[in-house]
């Protein structure tokens, strides 16, 4: 048992998958010999070469090209998107090609490569370095979309997402890579969620970095309140596991999904969609969504806690639900 930091335990799931299959390699802008600019891969080109931690110009949509050529030809490619606004660049070749490769060519050809990339806001980077845009990829089939909140699941997902034989978009959020957590040694296979916090009250679905601030409300919510929280943290995006957040629903009777990418066309909506097809009579209020609004990041520090969701926000809105039913 060791404690890591979110970064160190995505270097470490790095480090022992290299290890473990010659096959797997590392490519993007100064994963090298900088070891990352989140230094997620320090040490690793030192370790094992410029072939298989290769340090790629600034051009998202070519070496994204030359993974997926990679990959189809028998490499296991890791691709680092410095920030997910700069996966824009390379959308043709997720969207148009990695995505759909397998099924064009009747299962004969398998695309195993694991896109990760950093998203959302809290930095002060503006509007140009701080979107969550996993919804985009949710939406296109053929990709996974996984978004770990903790260090052991960053380390655990990330492991099953570099054996997984089709395209993953891997999403860590800049704030969490200083976390600290006592490991837990396994391998979680993605598409499977976490109850994170038992409950009776009302259902939390919360994603990456709005785990920890649905944990605080939480807090608040039973210490002053007498609010009882379950908390789901769904780990994998794309598939989402259904089946536990409906079962939670069904026991606590309501339900609030968070999450920092605006509201319009979020996977919020989309849980709730799925949640009320299949646990309306078990609702005593309309699910609910707080999402980031509808604006690009500012690059104020006061403006972007405005546009994205606060702890606060999840207080009020689970009153509310609560005084409706």
């Amino acid at each position: 048992m060791k404690e890591l930091t979110y970064a160190e335990a995505i270097n470490e799931a790095l480090d022992e998958e290299m290890a473990r299959d010659d096959k797997v390699i590392l490519m993007g802008e100064d994963v090298g010999l900088y070891g990352g600019v989140w230094r997620t891969s320090v040490g690793l080109q030192q370790k094992y070469g410029i072939k298989r931690v290769i340090d790629t110009p600034i051009s998202e949509n070519s070496f994204v090209g030359c993974a997926i050529g990679a990959a189809i030809t028998g490499l296991r490619p890791i691709v680092e998107i410095m920030y997910i606004d700069f996966i824009t660049l390379a959308l043709d070749q997720i969207i148009n090609q990695a995505a759909k490769l397998r099924y064009m060519f009747g299962g004969k050809v398998k695309v195993p490569i694991v896109i990760k990339t950093t998203a959302g806001a809290g930095k002060g980077n503006a509007a140009h370095h701080s979107q969550s845009l996993e919804s985009l990829f949710c939406h296109i089939p053929g990709l996974k979309v996984v978004m770990p909140s903790t260090p052991s699941d960053a380390k655990g997902l990330l492991k099953s997402a570099i054996k997984e034989d089709n395209p993953v978009i891997f999403i860590e959020h800049k704030l969490l890579y200083p976390k600290k957590e006592i490991l837990t040694e396994e391998v979680i296979p993605l598409g499977k969620a976490k109850i994170v916090r038992g409950g009776t009250d009302i259902t939390l679905v919360a994603t990456s970095n709005m785990l920890y601030k649905a944990m605080d409300a939480a807090d608040i919510l039973k210490k002053d309140f007498n609010i009882s929280c379950e908390i789901i943290d769904p780990r994998t995006l794309s598939p989402i596991d259904f089946e536990m957040i409906i079962g939670s629903v069904k026991k606590t009777n309501n339900a609030l999904i968070v999450h920092e990418s605006n509201k319009k066309a979020g996977i919020g909506t989309y849980i709730a969609s799925i949640v009320t097809e299949n646990a309306f009579d078990w609702l005593d209020s309309p699910v609910n969504v707080i999402g980031g609004l509808d604006c690009p990041i500012p690059y104020s520090y006061v403006l972007e806690d405005a546009v994205i969701p606060s702890q606060d926000k999840i207080i009020n809105k689970v009153k509310e639900i609560l005084e409706k039913g």
